[in-house]
């Protein structure tokens, strides 16, 4: 290690939508979890939100002792690049997609303070939507950016996306995907505000509603006996069956109670994320991490994160849903719902995405074709997320074995 390698992890600024708000912010719980997960690891981040569309009035945590938070003022131009230059000086820089406040300005901005100490990454938390839109539009300035970032990080969307974006120039792409933080998201009493044999949660979105539609609202059509519930933003004026119960939008809180109570919990993946596969939803994770009997579409890439028909049900319509609803005892969901729960303990932890992502940044092959950052300030920042490693990742573990076991498979 040099004089001038941070001893105890590194520096990160993250430029992101909300750490401490999830109000129409579906990545708060990623970011979240990514984030304590780094700060036990021995890295400091400070966490740049936008004061935008009202999150900081439906705060759901306070500044956790975890990162320090800091809210800008957005209105201008100016105002969000004498915060981008608050973070010179770090030794990684991130710029998440969907800040929605001056993404553009911040894709641009981040940039220049690459240099000999700090390595900038893109982390795309949507990036089916992101490539979409690259593919639809030739002129858009984000192609030229793409090839200036050290490593572009995403949330999900395996090789389809990880071949997307080395098409468009990208030094490397890595999915660091969706997982579940233990401590917060967990096993918990049933609660009656949440009685009922099927439950969703999720925002209305334009690349959503039809698959709702279809999965959820179809479902309940075909079971007028049985209730459905409905959780989050933008639904109030939508028309349901009667046998729907409209919750409007629950916070983060009370995600565990949802879970926990009704016989089963349904996951509907957006179009994009569908198309693309390999896009595990937060509330897999979450509804795992409860031991939730969850019944999820059907997408490629699933069975790499948990075994259909044994940790979850799996359906390619609201008549699938309707029928695995119908042939589900409580014994069962139980069943599915606890073998979901040991095997996202064992392998889908937000540890375990912190452990790839330093591996990530030590240059390790933590995934299939990961090289290090390929940037003069990678062999200092190298060196600190190597010092985070397990010792038995070091670099000086070539296989990034431990214990006989390969952990490159581990963090999938």
């Amino acid at each position: 290690m040099t004089p001038t390698t941070p001893p105890h992890g590194m520096d990160i600024a993250f430029f992101a939508s909300s750490l401490v708000s999830a109000y129409w912010n579906g990545a708060a719980t990623y970011y979240r979890g990514i984030v304590r997960a780094l700060h036990a690891r021995g890295h400091r981040v400070t966490f740049y939100e936008p004061d935008a569309y009202d999150r900081q009035k439906h705060r759901d945590i306070a500044d956790p002792p975890w990162a320090k938070v800091v809210v800008y003022p957005a209105q201008t131009e100016d105002e969000v690049l004498r915060t981008v230059e608050q973070a010179r000086g770090a030794d990684l820089v991130v710029k998440a997609s969907g800040v929605g406040v001056h993404d553009a300005l911040l894709e641009r901005a981040v940039l220049d303070l690459q240099g000999p100490a700090t390595t900038v990454v893109f982390w795309d938390v949507d990036a089916p939507a992101t490539l979409d839109r690259l593919h639809g539009d030739a002129a858009d300035p984000f192609h030229a950016l793409v090839p200036r970032y050290d490593l572009v990080l995403t949330y999900g969307g395996g090789e389809p996306v990880r071949r997307a974006y080395r098409a468009l120039g990208a030094r490397d792409c890595v999915p660091v995907y969706n997982a579940l933080d233990p401590s917060t998201h967990h096993p918990v009493a049933p609660d009656a505000r949440f009685s009922g044999d099927l439950g969703f949660l999720g925002n209305r979105l334009p690349d959503r509603e039809a698959r709702v539609e279809s999965f959820f609202l179809q479902a309940a059509q075909r079971l007028p006996q049985r209730r459905f519930l409905l959780g989050g933003s933008g639904w109030g004026d939508k028309p349901m069956p009667a046998n729907v119960n409209y919750l409007g939008h629950v916070y983060t809180a009370d995600h565990n109670a949802f879970n926990c109570t009704p016989l089963a919990v349904l996951n509907i993946s957006r179009e994009s994320m569908a198309r693309y596969g390999f896009s595990p939803a937060t509330r897999v994770f979450e509804a795992a991490g409860a031991a939730a009997c969850l019944i999820t579409d059907a997408w490629e890439g699933l069975e790499q994160f948990f075994a259909p028909g044994q940790e979850m049900l799996v359906a390619a319509s609201g008549e699938e849903v309707a029928a695995q609803l119908e042939a589900l005892t409580p014994d069962r969901a139980r069943a599915i719902g606890q073998a979901a729960l040991r095997r996202v303990l064992a392998e889908h932890t937000y540890d375990h995405r912190a452990a790839q992502l330093d591996a990530v940044l030590a240059g390790r092959d933590a995934t299939p074709g990961v090289v290090a950052p390929a940037k003069a300030g990678a062999q200092r920042l190298s060196a600190a997320a190597d010092q985070s490693l397990d010792p038995g990742l070091r670099q000086d573990d070539s296989a990034m074995h431990r214990d006989g076991d390969l952990v490159a498979r581990t963090p999938a």
